[in-house]
Protein backbone atom coordinates (compact mmCIF):
# COMPACT_ATOMS: atom_id res chain seq x y z
CA UNK A 1 0.00 0.00 0.00
CA UNK A 2 1.44 3.21 -1.15
CA UNK A 3 2.21 4.98 2.24
CA UNK A 4 1.06 8.53 3.57
CA UNK A 5 4.66 10.16 2.91
CA UNK A 6 5.01 8.50 -0.49
CA UNK A 7 1.70 9.46 -1.94
CA UNK A 8 2.43 13.27 -0.59
CA UNK A 9 5.72 13.32 -2.20
CA UNK A 10 4.18 12.42 -5.63
CA UNK A 11 1.12 14.04 -5.62
CA UNK A 12 2.64 17.93 -4.79
CA UNK A 13 -0.41 20.18 -5.38
CA UNK A 14 -3.97 18.62 -5.51
CA UNK A 15 -4.15 16.42 -2.92
CA UNK A 16 -2.00 18.23 0.03
CA UNK A 17 -4.99 19.70 1.19
CA UNK A 18 -7.05 16.15 1.91
CA UNK A 19 -4.58 15.15 3.87
CA UNK A 20 -4.48 18.11 6.08
CA UNK A 21 -8.07 17.27 6.26
CA UNK A 22 -7.49 13.85 7.47
CA UNK A 23 -5.49 15.21 10.21
CA UNK A 24 -7.52 18.35 11.23
CA UNK A 25 -11.19 18.15 9.83
CA UNK A 26 -14.05 18.99 11.91
CA UNK A 27 -16.63 16.74 12.12
CA UNK A 28 -18.80 19.05 10.27
CA UNK A 29 -15.92 18.76 7.32
CA UNK A 30 -15.94 15.50 7.47
CA UNK A 31 -19.36 14.98 7.01
CA UNK A 32 -19.84 17.70 3.90
CA UNK A 33 -17.18 15.67 1.77
CA UNK A 34 -18.75 13.40 -0.54
CA UNK A 35 -21.56 12.66 1.62
CA UNK A 36 -24.74 12.21 -0.82
CA UNK A 37 -24.77 9.60 -2.78
CA UNK A 38 -27.27 10.56 -6.49
CA UNK A 39 -27.81 7.08 -7.43
CA UNK A 40 -27.39 3.74 -6.42
CA UNK A 41 -24.64 2.17 -5.00
CA UNK A 42 -22.99 -0.78 -6.16
CA UNK A 43 -20.18 -1.31 -4.05
CA UNK A 44 -18.79 0.94 -1.00
CA UNK A 45 -15.49 0.95 1.02
CA UNK A 46 -14.04 3.13 3.59
CA UNK A 47 -12.08 5.35 0.66
CA UNK A 48 -15.24 5.30 -1.98
CA UNK A 49 -17.97 4.07 -3.47
CA UNK A 50 -19.37 3.06 -6.91
CA UNK A 51 -22.33 5.07 -7.74
CA UNK A 52 -24.81 3.57 -10.74
CA UNK A 53 -25.35 6.37 -13.33
CA UNK A 54 -27.21 4.57 -15.91
CA UNK A 55 -26.73 0.95 -17.75
CA UNK A 56 -22.79 0.12 -18.35
CA UNK A 57 -22.00 3.48 -16.85
CA UNK A 58 -20.83 3.97 -13.09
CA UNK A 59 -18.80 7.04 -10.96
CA UNK A 60 -16.24 6.46 -8.51
CA UNK A 61 -16.98 9.48 -5.75
CA UNK A 62 -13.84 8.79 -3.24
CA UNK A 63 -14.17 9.55 0.23
CA UNK A 64 -11.25 10.02 2.15
CA UNK A 65 -12.39 12.16 4.86
CA UNK A 66 -14.06 8.91 6.41
CA UNK A 67 -10.23 8.64 7.70
CA UNK A 68 -8.45 5.41 8.39
CA UNK A 69 -5.65 3.53 7.09
CA UNK A 70 -6.68 3.04 3.83
CA UNK A 71 -8.37 6.45 3.10
CA UNK A 72 -5.97 7.59 0.50
CA UNK A 73 -6.39 4.44 -1.90
CA UNK A 74 -8.20 6.43 -4.20
CA UNK A 75 -8.46 10.08 -3.26
CA UNK A 76 -10.28 11.41 -6.66
CA UNK A 77 -13.11 10.46 -8.82
CA UNK A 78 -13.39 8.31 -11.49
CA UNK A 79 -15.37 5.65 -13.38
CA UNK A 80 -16.38 2.77 -15.24
CA UNK A 81 -17.94 3.19 -19.07
CA UNK A 82 -18.76 -0.28 -20.41
CA UNK A 83 -20.37 -1.11 -24.00
CA UNK A 84 -20.72 -4.97 -26.04
CA UNK A 85 -16.98 -4.79 -26.87
CA UNK A 86 -15.08 -3.04 -24.29
CA UNK A 87 -14.82 -1.14 -20.94
CA UNK A 88 -12.89 2.39 -20.13
CA UNK A 89 -12.05 3.01 -16.74
CA UNK A 90 -11.26 7.03 -15.63
CA UNK A 91 -8.13 7.97 -13.54
CA UNK A 92 -5.10 6.41 -11.79
CA UNK A 93 -5.61 7.37 -8.37
CA UNK A 94 -3.42 7.88 -5.40
CA UNK A 95 -2.43 4.42 -5.06
CA UNK A 96 -1.88 1.17 -7.55
CA UNK A 97 -4.09 -0.56 -4.96
CA UNK A 98 -6.61 2.25 -5.81
CA UNK A 99 -6.80 1.60 -9.60
CA UNK A 100 -6.87 -2.56 -8.95
CA UNK A 101 -9.71 -1.99 -7.04
CA UNK A 102 -11.55 0.11 -9.62
CA UNK A 103 -10.09 -2.90 -12.18
CA UNK A 104 -11.57 -5.46 -9.94
CA UNK A 105 -15.01 -3.57 -9.39
CA UNK A 106 -15.00 -3.13 -13.56
CA UNK A 107 -14.41 -6.96 -14.19
CA UNK A 108 -17.26 -7.90 -11.38
CA UNK A 109 -20.01 -5.23 -12.63
CA UNK A 110 -18.87 -5.83 -16.70
CA UNK A 111 -17.71 -9.17 -16.99
CA UNK A 112 -14.52 -7.75 -18.45
CA UNK A 113 -10.96 -6.24 -17.45
CA UNK A 114 -10.50 -2.55 -18.39
CA UNK A 115 -9.48 -1.81 -21.96
CA UNK A 116 -8.71 1.42 -22.30
CA UNK A 117 -7.72 4.21 -19.16
CA UNK A 118 -8.28 7.47 -19.14
CA UNK A 119 -5.94 9.80 -17.30
CA UNK A 120 -7.03 13.62 -17.21
CA UNK A 121 -3.95 15.40 -15.82
CA UNK A 122 -0.85 15.07 -13.80
CA UNK A 123 -1.63 15.36 -10.72
CA UNK A 124 -0.58 12.67 -7.98
CA UNK A 125 -4.11 11.60 -6.46
CA UNK A 126 -4.96 11.35 -10.40
CA UNK A 127 -2.34 9.57 -11.53
CA UNK A 128 0.10 7.84 -8.88
CA UNK A 129 -1.34 4.61 -8.67
CA UNK A 130 -1.84 4.55 -12.83
CA UNK A 131 0.45 0.78 -12.61
CA UNK A 132 -2.46 -0.85 -10.77
CA UNK A 133 -4.15 -1.68 -13.79
CA UNK A 134 -1.20 -3.09 -15.83
CA UNK A 135 -2.03 -6.63 -14.80
CA UNK A 136 -5.06 -6.20 -17.87
CA UNK A 137 -2.29 -4.79 -20.30
CA UNK A 138 -4.98 -2.01 -21.25
CA UNK A 139 -4.43 0.91 -23.61
CA UNK A 140 -3.84 4.21 -22.12
CA UNK A 141 -5.17 7.76 -23.04
CA UNK A 142 -4.01 11.05 -21.79
CA UNK A 143 -1.97 14.15 -23.53
CA UNK A 144 1.31 14.67 -24.15
CA UNK A 145 2.10 17.25 -21.23
CA UNK A 146 0.71 14.90 -19.23
CA UNK A 147 3.39 12.71 -19.86
CA UNK A 148 5.88 15.02 -19.80
CA UNK A 149 5.24 16.53 -16.75
CA UNK A 150 5.42 13.38 -14.58
CA UNK A 151 8.58 12.76 -16.23
CA UNK A 152 9.90 15.97 -15.04
CA UNK A 153 8.98 15.18 -11.82
CA UNK A 154 11.24 11.87 -12.15
CA UNK A 155 13.65 14.51 -12.97
CA UNK A 156 12.99 17.37 -10.25
CA UNK A 157 12.80 14.56 -7.50
CA UNK A 158 14.99 11.78 -8.84
CA UNK A 159 12.44 9.50 -8.02
CA UNK A 160 11.13 6.71 -9.89
CA UNK A 161 7.19 7.01 -10.83
CA UNK A 162 5.59 4.39 -11.85
CA UNK A 163 2.90 6.35 -14.05
CA UNK A 164 5.61 8.17 -16.08
CA UNK A 165 6.63 4.58 -16.52
CA UNK A 166 3.64 2.60 -17.62
CA UNK A 167 3.18 5.58 -20.01
CA UNK A 168 6.16 5.18 -21.83
CA UNK A 169 5.15 2.12 -22.80
CA UNK A 170 3.79 1.53 -25.89
CA UNK A 171 0.60 1.21 -24.55
CA UNK A 172 0.24 4.96 -24.27
CA UNK A 173 -1.77 6.91 -26.58
CA UNK A 174 -1.97 10.65 -26.95
CA UNK A 175 -5.02 13.09 -26.95
CA UNK A 176 -3.80 17.30 -27.71
CA UNK A 177 -5.39 19.21 -30.15
CA UNK A 178 -8.39 17.14 -31.18
CA UNK A 179 -10.57 14.84 -29.33
CA UNK A 180 -10.53 11.72 -29.58
CA UNK A 181 -13.69 9.17 -30.39
CA UNK A 182 -13.72 5.42 -29.04
CA UNK A 183 -16.49 3.26 -29.90
CA UNK A 184 -16.71 0.65 -27.00
CA UNK A 185 -19.44 -0.91 -28.93
CA UNK A 186 -23.26 0.51 -29.02
CA UNK A 187 -20.77 2.94 -27.05
CA UNK A 188 -19.41 6.14 -27.91
CA UNK A 189 -17.20 8.04 -25.79
CA UNK A 190 -15.18 10.82 -26.75
CA UNK A 191 -12.26 12.01 -24.68
CA UNK A 192 -11.93 15.99 -25.22
CA UNK A 193 -8.78 17.77 -24.58
CA UNK A 194 -9.14 21.04 -22.31
CA UNK A 195 -7.13 23.09 -19.74
CA UNK A 196 -7.53 25.45 -16.97
CA UNK A 197 -7.17 23.37 -13.73
CA UNK A 198 -3.42 22.93 -15.15
CA UNK A 199 -2.51 23.23 -19.04
CA UNK A 200 -3.13 20.22 -20.01
CA UNK A 201 -6.41 18.44 -18.95
CA UNK A 202 -9.09 15.61 -20.35
CA UNK A 203 -13.16 15.66 -20.03
CA UNK A 204 -14.54 12.39 -21.03
CA UNK A 205 -18.21 12.54 -22.58
CA UNK A 206 -20.61 9.83 -22.71
CA UNK A 207 -23.02 10.20 -25.66
CA UNK A 208 -25.86 8.14 -24.63
CA UNK A 209 -27.21 8.96 -21.91
CA UNK A 210 -25.27 12.16 -21.76
CA UNK A 211 -22.45 11.58 -18.98
CA UNK A 212 -19.28 13.86 -18.27
CA UNK A 213 -16.47 13.08 -16.15
CA UNK A 214 -14.56 16.66 -15.72
CA UNK A 215 -11.57 15.76 -13.87
CA UNK A 216 -10.07 18.77 -11.48
CA UNK A 217 -11.98 21.08 -13.84
CA UNK A 218 -15.18 20.88 -11.70
CA UNK A 219 -15.35 20.37 -7.56
CA UNK A 220 -18.29 20.27 -6.06
CA UNK A 221 -18.74 21.56 -2.28
CA UNK A 222 -15.13 22.07 -2.25
CA UNK A 223 -12.95 25.34 -2.86
CA UNK A 224 -10.82 24.12 -5.57
CA UNK A 225 -6.95 24.28 -6.06
CA UNK A 226 -5.56 26.72 -8.52
CA UNK A 227 -1.83 26.31 -7.91
CA UNK A 228 -1.44 25.00 -11.51
CA UNK A 229 -4.33 26.94 -12.61
CA UNK A 230 -4.36 29.59 -15.72
CA UNK A 231 -7.84 30.69 -14.58
CA UNK A 232 -9.58 32.08 -17.24
CA UNK A 233 -8.86 29.32 -19.09
CA UNK A 234 -10.62 27.66 -16.38
CA UNK A 235 -13.69 29.65 -16.39
CA UNK A 236 -14.18 28.78 -19.86
CA UNK A 237 -13.52 25.95 -20.30
CA UNK A 238 -15.98 25.14 -17.37
CA UNK A 239 -18.40 27.30 -19.32
CA UNK A 240 -17.77 24.45 -22.39
CA UNK A 241 -18.66 21.70 -20.19
CA UNK A 242 -22.18 23.00 -19.56
CA UNK A 243 -22.52 24.09 -22.74
CA UNK A 244 -23.41 20.65 -23.87
CA UNK A 245 -26.67 19.05 -21.68
CA UNK A 246 -26.17 16.71 -19.52
CA UNK A 247 -27.49 14.51 -17.40
CA UNK A 248 -24.99 14.49 -14.46
CA UNK A 249 -21.02 15.53 -14.39
CA UNK A 250 -18.53 14.06 -12.05
CA UNK A 251 -16.39 16.52 -10.78
CA UNK A 252 -12.57 15.42 -9.37
CA UNK A 253 -13.70 15.96 -6.22
CA UNK A 254 -16.89 16.20 -4.57
CA UNK A 255 -20.57 14.12 -4.87
CA UNK A 256 -21.52 13.79 -8.29
CA UNK A 257 -23.12 17.35 -9.65
CA UNK A 258 -26.29 17.88 -11.66
CA UNK A 259 -26.09 20.66 -13.77
CA UNK A 260 -27.17 23.78 -10.68
CA UNK A 261 -24.62 22.43 -8.97
CA UNK A 262 -22.08 23.25 -11.77
CA UNK A 263 -23.68 26.60 -12.23
CA UNK A 264 -23.46 27.27 -8.94
CA UNK A 265 -19.49 26.09 -9.34
CA UNK A 266 -18.92 28.70 -11.99
CA UNK A 267 -20.42 31.56 -9.80
CA UNK A 268 -17.71 30.95 -7.20
CA UNK A 269 -14.57 30.94 -10.13
CA UNK A 270 -16.64 34.30 -11.34
CA UNK A 271 -16.73 35.30 -8.06
CA UNK A 272 -13.28 34.74 -7.03
CA UNK A 273 -12.09 36.50 -10.31
CA UNK A 274 -14.28 39.96 -9.71
CA UNK A 275 -12.23 40.06 -6.16
CA UNK A 276 -8.50 39.22 -8.29
CA UNK A 277 -9.65 42.39 -10.47
CA UNK A 278 -10.62 44.47 -7.71
CA UNK A 279 -7.62 43.55 -5.85
CA UNK A 280 -5.11 44.56 -8.78
CA UNK A 281 -6.93 47.52 -9.75
CA UNK A 282 -6.64 48.51 -5.85
CA UNK A 283 -2.93 47.64 -5.79
CA UNK A 284 -3.87 44.93 -2.74
CA UNK A 285 -1.24 42.21 -2.93
CA UNK A 286 -3.26 39.07 -3.37
CA UNK A 287 -2.07 37.23 0.09
CA UNK A 288 -3.45 40.72 1.70
CA UNK A 289 -6.65 40.55 -0.44
CA UNK A 290 -7.23 36.79 0.42
CA UNK A 291 -7.21 37.84 4.17
CA UNK A 292 -10.74 39.43 3.36
CA UNK A 293 -12.17 37.16 0.91
CA UNK A 294 -15.05 35.02 1.56
CA UNK A 295 -17.86 33.24 -0.93
CA UNK A 296 -21.14 34.78 -1.49
CA UNK A 297 -23.33 33.15 1.49
CA UNK A 298 -26.18 32.01 -1.72
CA UNK A 299 -23.45 29.77 -3.04
CA UNK A 300 -23.52 27.34 -0.71
CA UNK A 301 -20.97 26.22 2.04
CA UNK A 302 -17.60 25.19 0.18
CA UNK A 303 -14.71 23.33 2.42
CA UNK A 304 -11.82 24.92 2.54
CA UNK A 305 -8.86 22.37 3.11
CA UNK A 306 -5.70 24.77 4.49
CA UNK A 307 -5.56 28.51 5.21
CA UNK A 308 -3.92 29.49 1.71
CA UNK A 309 -6.09 28.36 -0.56
CA UNK A 310 -7.70 31.52 -0.89
CA UNK A 311 -4.69 33.17 -1.13
CA UNK A 312 -3.73 30.69 -4.37
CA UNK A 313 -6.40 31.51 -6.20
CA UNK A 314 -6.18 34.94 -6.35
CA UNK A 315 -2.60 34.91 -6.55
CA UNK A 316 -3.14 32.82 -9.51
CA UNK A 317 -5.80 35.45 -10.93
CA UNK A 318 -3.42 38.18 -9.74
CA UNK A 319 -0.31 36.74 -12.13
CA UNK A 320 -2.14 36.03 -15.59
CA UNK A 321 -3.77 39.96 -14.93
CA UNK A 322 -0.68 41.85 -14.43
CA UNK A 323 1.29 39.86 -17.83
Amino acid sequence: MTTRRQFLAAAGSCAVHVAIALADGTRATRSLYAAVPRGPVAAREPWGRIERLAEGAWALISTPLAGGKDAMRTFSNGGIIAGRDGVLVVEGFASEEGAAWLAGQARELTGRAPDWVVLTHYHGDHSTGLSGYEAARPLYLTTEVTREELERRIADRGELSPAAAVLAGGRARLVDSAETTLDLGGRRVRVVPRSGHTRSDLAIVLEDPRLVWCGDLVWNGLFPNYVDATPSDLSRHVRALLDEPADHWVPGHGSLADRAAVVSYLELLDDVEAAARKAVEAGIPAADAARGYRPPAELGEWVLFGDRYYAVALGAWERELQR
